[in-house]
């Protein structure tokens, strides 16, 4: 079975958990989605990375989700959520693998 990007897992976390929460009404659903894409990335870049990468990365979705809402009063809410996206599909694409 092939392996999905890591960069695609956390873009559909931030994305889908927007999206999710956005459409349904339920707050709770797109945390479900965000959290659950992000645990799954977390442990796919510690397999990839190793522990540091998928420490540092992990924070960087956790952040990229905290960063986004002031960021959507600037821009407004999809605009903030492509942002960071980009950024964080940017970084996980960009990781180095384990040595």
């Amino acid at each position: 079975m092939a392996k999905i990007p890591t960069a695609a897992i956390a873009a559909t976390g931030l994305l889908g958990g927007y999206g999710t929460a956005r459409w349904s009404g339920r707050r709770e659903l797109g945390g479900a989605v965000l959290a659950v894409a992000g645990a799954a990335a977390a442990v796919q870049w510690q397999r990839q990375s190793g522990v540091a990468t998928a420490a540092a990365l992990t924070g960087l979705y956790v952040a990229a989700f905290g960063g986004s809402h002031p960021l959507a009063k600037k821009i407004g809410a999809w605009p903030s959520v492509l942002a960071v996206t980009g950024v964080v599909t940017a970084a996980s694409a960009l990781a180095p693998a384990k040595r």
